[in-house]
């Protein structure tokens, strides 16, 4: 079955969608309260992408985009795209579902920087992230990993 990775709209349905990760992720996936903060009717460009089977939400990334004025990680500057959440329901994992949203963040060009939660460095690794040089001033307790385009290198 082909994986189609679609643009999510900012509203009430995509609301009762993520309801149903609260109830199985972490509560730092719920994703609920910054959806209901960007809460327009579809008249916002959302930041959130997801995978449906069956009529139904069944993986889910949110994508930031970040100007180059606060790029702290890349060589030359630029605007980047943060992965600030990825979560997959737990009867769709293994299907390479969270593999098909990395590939479809990688698309837009931009380089990505994420933080590795807890087990999940070996997946960034097989995504081609790798892991960021921790500086304490700027990444504040997290664990940074970024990809990189062709021609983009890290800052030193």
């Amino acid at each position: 079955m082909a994986i189609k990775v679609e643009k999510l709209q900012i509203n009430y349905k995509t609301l009762e969608e993520f309801q149903k990760f609260s109830e199985y992720g972490l509560p730092e996936l719920s994703m609920l309260e910054e959806l209901e903060n960007n809460m327009v009717e579809n008249l916002i460009d959302s930041p959130f992408y997801g995978i449906y089977r069956d009529g139904n939400l069944v993986a889910r990334i949110s994508l930031y985009r970040i100007d180059q004025e606060n790029d702290q990680y890349f060589q030359p500057a630029q605007d980047y795209y943060e992965v600030f959440k990825l979560e997959v329901l737990p009867h769709y994992r293994n299907q390479g579902l969270g593999t098909a949203l990395i590939d479809h963040a990688k698309s837009l060009g931009l380089p990505i920087k994420t933080n590795a939660r807890r087990r999940s460095d070996s997946f960034w690794l097989k995504m081609g992230f790798q892991p960021v040089k921790y500086n304490p001033l700027r990444d504040r307790g997290e664990s940074p990993y970024v990809w990189l385009p062709d021609g983009v290198s890290l800052r030193n």
